[in-house]
This record gives C-alpha cells, sequence and structure tokens, in this order.
C-alpha cells in the first residue's frame, strides 16, 4: 500500500511516470524498426523515434528530480550545488581535532569548516566566569559559553539561528548578562539528563559541520601557582594576578577525559592546540588525566597556533619559545611537531590601543623554537580590521597546507 501512494492526486509524480513510460516504448519502437527495416528512409525515420523518446524520458526524469528537491529542500535553504559539494567533497577532507577554548578557537573552526566536515573541537570546560560561570553554580551544570562559541562557528543553519544563539540579554534581574545559547545548552543538559547529549542536540539544532565535545564531563576547577609562591583559584581570577604563572593544575587532579575526545585523537590526521589563551583555554584540557598522553601516541601531524599578542596577567613577555616551553614542561615534548606563529605586521594605532592593555606582538625566537623540537611555520596569520586576532581563513588554509605537505613527504 505504501508504493501506491506515490500516485495519490496531487503527489506530482503519475504525469512524469506516463511520460517516461511513454519516451521508453517510443525507443523501444525505433530499436524494433532500426533492426526489421532495411531501406535508409525508414531508418532514418526510426532514429528521429529513438531520439524523441530519449528527449522525452531525460524530461520526465528531470521533472521529477524537480519535484523531490521541491519538497526536500526546504525554502531558505542553500543551493543544492552547495549541499551536494558539502556532503561529497567536504566529507573526504582531513580528520582535524582541535583543543582548546575561547575565542581563538572558534574563530579556527570558522575557517576549517570550509576545507572538511571531519572536524572535532574538543572543549575546555574549565570556565567560572560571566554567564558560564552563573549557570555553573546555580544550575550545577558544565559551563556552556565555550562550547556555544564552537557551536556557532562550525553552524549550517542560517544567520538567523546564530545570531539567536549569539544573543545576550540586557534587561531583566536574572536574564541580564546571559546569552541564550548557554540557557539552551543548559536547559537541554536538564532534559537530557547529560551535558554531552545536550552538546549533541544542541548540534542537530544548528545543523553544525564536525563535532564538538567537552574536555570531561568533570566539573573541574583551575588552579595556578605562581612564581612568588601564592597560588589563584578559579579560571577568571587567574589573570588577574601580578605575579608570572609557573605551574598550571586542575580539580580534581584524577579527572578523565570524554571517551569521544580520545576517540577522535586517535583517529585524527591533524591535532591543532589553540590559538587562544595558553594557560586558561589551552591548557585546561592537556591536564586532564589521560589527554596529553594520548595525544603524543596518535600519529596525527601535531601543530601549535602560537597567539599574536601576549596576554596581560598571562603570557607578558613571552616570546613563541615561551608558549611552547610552558606546553612541554607541563606534558613533555612529542606533543607539538610544528608552530605556526605569524609575521603580519599590526598596524601603529592599533599597537598603541593595545598596549593600553599591556599587549604586545609575540616575538618569534625561531632558533628557541627549534631547539623544543618543534618545525616553526611562518606566515601572515593575522586580521587587523578593529582588533589584532588570527584570520581564520589565512590560518585554516596554512594549517591545510601544512598537513597536505606532511602526507605528500610521508607517502
Amino acid at each position: 500500500m505504501r508504493k501506491l501512494k506515490w500516485l495519490y492526486p496531487g503527489m506530482s509524480i503519475k504525469r512524469w511516470m506516463i511520460l517516461i513510460t511513454l519516451g521508453i516504448v517510443l525507443i523501444a519502437m525505433g530499436f524494433a524498426m532500426v533492426i526489421s527495416e532495411k531501406t535508409p528512409e525508414n531508418k532514418t525515420f526510426a532514429a528521429i523515434i529513438i531520439i524523441l523518446g530519449a528527449l522525452i524520458v531525460i524530461t520526465g526524469v528531470s521533472r521529477i528530480i524537480k519535484t523531490f528537491v521541491g519538497v526536500l529542500q526546504p525554502k531558505g535553504e542553500k543551493e543544492l550545488v552547495d549541499q551536494i559539494y558539502e556532503k561529497r567533497i567536504l566529507d573526504k577532507g582531513p580528520r582535524i581535532v582541535t583543543i582548546g577554548g575561547g575565542t581563538g578557537l572558534s574563530t579556527l573552526l570558522q575557517g576549517l569548516k570550509e576545507y572538511t566536515s571531519n572536524i572535532t573541537a574538543i572543549v575546555t570546560v574549565a570556565d567560572d566566569g560571566g554567564s558560564s560561570g552563573r549557570l555553573r553554580e546555580e544550575l550545577d551544570v558544565l559551563p556552556p559559553g565555550d562550547i556555544r562559541n564552537c557551536l556557532v562557528a562550525l553552524a549550517d543553519a542560517g544567520p538567523l539561528m546564530e545570531q539567536l544563539f549569539q544573543f545576550r540579554f540586557n534587561g531583566g534581574k536574572d536574564l541580564k548578562g546571559h546569552n541564550f545559547g548557554n540557557l539552551f545548552i543548559s536547559a537541554m543538559s536538564k532534559v537530557t539528563g547529560d551535558f554531552e547529549q545536550a552538546v549533541k542536540a544542541s548540534s542537530k539544532v544548528l545543523a553544525i559541520r564536525g563535532n564538538v565535545v567537552p574536555a570531561t564531563l568533570t566539573k573541574v576547577v583551575l588552579k595556578a601557582r605562581h612564581k612568588d609562591g601564592t597560588e589563584t583559584i578559579g579560571e577568571s581570577k587567574i589573570p588577574k594576578s601580578e605575579s608570572p604563572i609557573d605551574r598550571m593544575y586542575i580539580k580534581p587532579s584524577d579527572s578523565r577525559p570524554t571517551v569521544e575526545a580520545l576517540s577522535e585523537i586517535k583517529k585524527a590526521n591533524a591535532i591543532v592546540l589553540g590559538p587562544g589563551s595558553l594557560y586558561t583555554s589551552v591548557m585546561p584540557n592537556l591536564l586532564i588525566d589521560g589527554m596529553y598522553e594520548a595525544i603524543k601516541q596518535s600519529k596525527a601531524v601535531k601543530i601549535y597556533a602560537c597567539n599574536v599578542m601576549t596576554q596581560a596577567g598571562e603570557t607578558d613577555n613571552y616570546r613563541a619559545s615561551d608558549h611552547i616551553k610552558a606546553i612541554v614542561d607541563h606534558t613533555g615534548r612529542e606533543v607539538i611537531d610544528y608552530c605556526i606563529v605569524n609575521t603580519g605586521r599590526v598596524p601603529e594605532g592599533l599597537l598603541e590601543k593595545y598596549e593600553e592593555e599591556s599587549a604586545y606582538p609575540i616575538n618569534v625566537d625561531e632558533e628557541k623554537i627549534k631547539e623544543l623540537g618543534c618545525e616553526v611555520v611562518k606566515a601572515n596569520v593575522i586580521n587587523t580590521r578593529d582588533f589584532v586576532r588570527h584570520d581564520s581563513q589565512k590560518l585554516a588554509r596554512i594549517i591545510i597546507e601544512l598537513i597536505s605537505a606532511v602526507r605528500k613527504h610521508n607517502l
């Protein structure tokens, strides 16, 4: 009975099926005439019938396809050719795992999704400030802020849905300062009873390319030991200390990575650390028990996207090698193979603006980086339109080119 539904009135299928049938009959008649007729005139007439039948079949098939596309492709969606490109071409792209948090990671994801849909973003859940921090305390959920930014960066659901997830309430006693996306993910966490499932459900709503997974499902707290012997507890408080950071820790120390995070690291062609705040976005992921060991064991090419500017309270006076040394000191070597550093020039006007916040361009000390066992990749990877940030397209292109070059070298 289900097959008979194709013949129901209003389906816009019957007429084209009849037309295709007519075309097939004409083609069959034409070939029969070619075989049986001996005069050139009759064979020419038979050829005309075959061509006419073929045109009728092509018309009928194209009309049926157009009917299906019109029904299955909702209005306002991207062109069918774009959907096919994303499904067929991007699905063949390299498997890339990105590790970090903050705006740096989401910026990278925006660029990478144009080259591959095999992306997994492993995101820190150590945030305890702003809307995420409030929800963490009030609802006893993992902080959703960095997760939300990565979901939106990989989204294909359209600009309106992205704007909705990034909408921040400016009024209301309890809602002020909260982000709709944070509230949505937190609500889904309560509905599903599982933060990881909440992220997956939100991924479907935004129709993202790739996957976003929390680094751990444990409510971790970040702790910094400073050079003067003092300690600071809490991700949002760490950059406020006047003493340089000596060592980072997470509590509880036996927090484990999510199963999916470990699985994707094992399957990856490339693992990218950063860009983002060294000690409060990248490092929290590496401190999770078993995370950096999994990275070391992976056969993927390991890339560190070094920050463009120093960050007050975290990386004051840091050179590029100091970033790598900090990671090596906490994890050991074999976590980074290549370090991408910026060679683009920062305009004087922006330099003065950043100097007011005690932030300066990071010095690239190439020889020191090599001494730490890393190859240096130098390129202009910044956008200086309003701020000094990584350019998502430039950075993604460099990473894809690097992965391709390493693949060819290993063949």
